[in-house]
């Protein structure tokens, strides 16, 4: 997900395909970006390049959008940067991937974990794609996002997606845990620092995120997945009892054997209640 690999010059194909150990199906997000290939990445696209980025809103049309390859590849270049992926998923109609950005600045190291959604057509050239991260790691503060879309009342939930969300919105700590096998974990949009793994850690995370006298109230808007992973995009609008402009991100949830939470993986850049120290949904 999401670039069509025989857009792609041999040497650059054959040199990814290398270390993928097979042929891609897709170019993976980061990877497609940093060849630096613009007629392929923006080939992929079904008409117009179309990105909705964290910070810089709606990237449109191709001289927008090779701009900002340019100028990301030029950051990755001097930070330098190195990525991880972690997971996603791809069909012929959507998909989305995570990764974590390894920023290795003059300071100190960053650690930006990045997740990327996918609308396709039925060819599996893109319609857009929508970034979503925390700002929170790059600068210490949050940069509270508009809705990039709008809420569908009628989106289709179940199992324990599902479950999570009534908990969440009830702010009923038992139940969320209960959603996680034994060692499931919920990560915080700020990244590796901020992972809760385990009941007694679940608890208390999902107890600071309740103390504003209330659950967490989002309008969903699109789910992309299968029966082992999927990603929700939402906007948050309630923490507790403090309404909120409504705010875009999205949630990675993994499924595991049990059929319980394996992960739940957040990417938005909320503002707390005042009271609240830092970051989520």
């Amino acid at each position: 997900m999401p670039w069509a690999p025989e857009l792609f010059s041999a040497p650059i194909l054959a040199r990814l395909e290398a270390r993928n150990q097979s042929p891609l199906v897709d170019v993976p997000f980061w990877d497609g970006l940093m060849t630096g290939e613009l007629d392929a990445l923006v080939g992929s696209f079904a008409g117009q390049p179309e990105l909705h980025h964290p910070t810089r809103g709606r990237i449109r049309g191709r001289r927008a959008f090779e701009a900002w390859v340019t100028d990301l590849n030029t950051w990755l270049e001097d930070s330098p940067a190195t990525i991880e992926e972690v997971d996603g998923m791809s069909s012929r109609r959507d998909g989305f991937s995570e990764s974590i950005l390894h920023l290795n600045g003059d300071a100190q190291r960053v650690d930006l974990p990045v997740a990327t959604v996918a609308d396709k057509r039925f060819d599996r050239r893109i319609n857009e794609l929508r970034m979503y991260y925390s700002s929170w790691a790059l600068t210490g503060r949050h940069a509270n996002r508009p809705p990039v879309l709008q809420s569908d009342a009628e989106l289709p939930e179940s199992d324990v997606v599902a479950a999570y969300q009534h908990a969440l919105a009830e702010g009923d700590v038992d139940a969320i845990v209960a959603a996680f096998e034994p060692e499931g974990y919920a990560r915080e949009p700020a990244g590796a620092g901020y992972v809760h793994r385990g009941r007694d850690a679940l608890r208390a995370f999902y107890e600071l995120l309740f103390s504003n006298d209330g659950g967490i109230s989002l309008e969903h808007c699109a789910l992309t997945g299968d029966e082992r992973v999927c990603a929700l995009e939402y906007n948050v609008v309630k923490w507790g009892v403090t309404l909120l402009p409504p705010q875009a991100g999205v949630a990675v949830y993994v499924r595991g054997d049990s059929g319980k939470l394996a992960a739940a993986r957040i990417y938005d850049d909320v503002d707390p209640p005042p009271m609240r120290p830092r970051t989520v949904a």
